[in-house]
């Protein structure tokens, strides 16, 4: 079976319609904390559909942290509240408007150029090959308090670039022409203010900024994104939990530190 293109004014995927009616039933405590869904081949009859799409469901729904699941294994349902989910923590917009905020951007450069070494690590791309990069002004509630710059590998820098400037949401939008993302690997840690960051965030050149770098990819293991996002320190704080059975980041306001 072959689902219809998502967009405006046409019919959601079928991928968005299973994952939107699995969230439901998991938000109903149908499959219980720490109960697994049906299996794929299961859920592909049950709702007419390919496994292949079943499993983009399954991705849309580990993005919003409401399953995990390992090779082998069906999707188990996440028991506890997470403090943050993946699809929140992923994209700024989400977490904004989580903390009652209202998210905003400026589009500053969108430009195509030669990846340097770390890209074409990061995107595993091959020697010679073109990147896009993007970087945006975001704020909260019209306050400037980050600087994104995040290049694409080229299939997804196209779609990116042809997104009308005020698109407030790359990663929903993303989304949205089927490009998911699984996984992303975080590093956060602390650098300077250069001259670009110091005008558009209001700062001084050479003030220290919080830093998180990530590397995304969709859920073939195919990198979708190498990011690095730059905020002024008092504006977010992130919050790591660890246990035995788990462990989870958050990103949240810094007053609440």
């Amino acid at each position: 079976m072959t689902d219809g293109p998502a967009g405006t004014g046409k019919p959601p995927a079928m991928y968005r319609k299973v994952a939107a009616d699995l969230g439901r039933e998991i938000g109903e405590g149908r499959y219980g904390s720490g109960g697994r869904l049906p299996a794929e081949g299961e859920l592909a009859e049950r709702y007419g559909v390919s496994r292949g799409t079943v499993r983009q469901a399954m991705a849309l729904l580990r993005t919003e942290g409401l399953i995990a699941s390992r090779r082998g294994t069906r999707r188990v349902v996440i028991g506890s509240p997470r403090p943050q989910s993946f699809g929140e923590l992923l994209s700024f917009t989400r977490w904004a408007r989580s903390t009652g905020e209202e998210p905003g951007g400026r589009i500053v450069t969108v430009e195509t150029r030669p990846a340097d070494p770390t890209e074409r690590e990061q995107l595993r791309l091959a020697s010679g090959a073109e990147v896009y990069e993007v970087r945006r002004l975001r704020t909260l509630s019209g306050r400037p308090v980050m600087i994104e710059r995040t290049v694409y590998p080229p299939a997804v820098g196209e779609l990116i670039a042809a997104l009308p400037p005020d698109t407030v949401s790359h990663t929903v939008a993303l989304e949205e022409s089927g490009v998911l993302i699984a996984d992303a690997q975080h590093t956060i840690d602390l650098c300077r203010a250069d001259e670009e960051d110091a005008r558009l965030l209001g700062c001084r050149p050479g003030d220290p900024l919080l830093r998180e770098r990530r590397c995304s990819t969709d859920p073939a293991g195919t990198p979708v994104e190498w990011s690095e996002d730059r905020y002024l320190p008092e504006t977010v704080a992130f919050t790591v939990h660890s246990s035995a059975a788990a462990g989870s980041l958050a990103r949240r306001p810094a007053d609440d530190a």
